[in-house]
């Protein structure tokens, strides 16, 4: 499995290859591989490694993926992605019980690919949905990083923005750093710029000036989770940005596959928030800018309420409050 490290981005661009679920895993914690999408992919292939690595070696094969879909399983607990592609990968193997270990492996192979051929496949059409709520000469501002490297490739709330760009609309982007850990000024940045398209990089206490002062369009950011009345769980930093959006009369957007949608949580209340360690707060840029000792709480993510979205952008349509129907006929063909 090969990697694009994340974490080394926008200073160097170098892949790296892993060669069991162990590493995998690792990687998603890491931050190497993220983006809810991107993770459910990882995590799918990840799977597939264990059981490829369990039939050759002859070992306890049921017992091998297991533990190995668990060991998974907890590493991040908030994109429900990660959760639904291991369901589909366990399903599978579940459906070919009794068989050789080998053809079971190949099987979640198989269904890996499918998984990540989906995904792109998904984030063009949401894309193309999303793209007609956007008018010729718009100005967006994004969140965090929900592009290509979140996904298999393309990307959700910037494959929106892409594919107004390639229908021929001149659109011009606002992207948040995304403290801590910068990935709107790491990623989104460098993939913008890498497909040519107009960005520009703001702090995110800028986002109400911006709105006030140059003017805004849309808001359109990713979702690592999204509950059955359309609250959305994103990168912190996303829920003030929405209330700043709806004070400003700008519309805010949800860009997400079906796989984000949790239709088992009522509401975003149920969202399992991740808890992360306290030197992502405490360093910029690998330099330490606070006391050490000093105490931090670092949720990765927030929950903006169903209130405050506009629409939510999926590759079956764009959904519009009451979401707790519009969001059900979705996923009515979900797997």
């Amino acid at each position: 499995m090969r990697l694009i490290d994340q974490t080394r981005l926008p200073l160097s661009v170098e892949y790296r290859e892993y060669g069991d679920h162990r590493e995998v895993a690792r990687a998603i914690v890491e931050m190497e591989v993220r983006g809810a999408p991107a993770i459910g992919v990882a995590a799918a292939f990840g799977l597939a490694l264990a059981a490829r690595n369990s039939a050759r070696a002859g070992g306890d094969f049921s017992a091998e993926v297991d533990g190995a879909a668990k060991l998974l399983a907890s590493t991040r607990p908030t994109a429900v992605n990660l959760f639904w592609a291991l369901k589909r990968m366990q399903d599978v193997m579940l459906s070919l019980k009794g068989q050789a270990p080998a053809d079971i492996a190949l099987a979640l192979e198989v269904e890996a690919q499918r998984i990540h051929d989906e995904d792109l496949l998904s984030c063009r059409a949401m894309g193309l949905h999303g793209a007609a709520l956007l008018p010729d000469g718009a100005t967006v501002l994004t969140h965090c990083n929900a592009g290509g490297l979140a996904t298999a490739g393309y990307g959700t709330a910037l494959g929106v923005i892409r594919a107004a760009v390639e229908t021929g609309k001149r659109i011009r982007v606002y992207a948040d750093e995304t403290r801590p850990l910068l990935q709107g000024a790491r990623l989104t940045a460098w993939e913008l710029l890498a497909d040519g398209i107009d960005v520009t990089l703001i702090c995110d206490n800028m986002a109400g000036h911006l709105m006030k002062r140059r003017g805004v369009d849309a808001v359109i950011t990713g979702a690592d989770r999204i509950a059955g009345n359309g609250d959305a769980a994103n990168k912190i930093g996303t829920y003030p940005l929405s209330i700043v959006a709806k004070a400003h009369g700008v519309p805010f957007y949800i860009a997400a596959p079906r796989s984000t949608i949790d239709m088992s949580l009522a509401n975003g209340d149920l969202i399992p928030i991740e808890e992360r360690e306290g030197g992502e707060v405490r360093t910029f840029g690998g330099v330490r800018v606070a006391p050490a000792e000093v105490k931090v709480w670092n949720p990765a993510f927030d929950v903006t309420p169903a209130a405050n979205i506009a629409a939510i952008i999926t590759e079956c349509g764009v959904a519009r409050f009451p979401y707790h129907e519009s969001l059900g006929k979705i996923c009515e063909g979900k797997e």
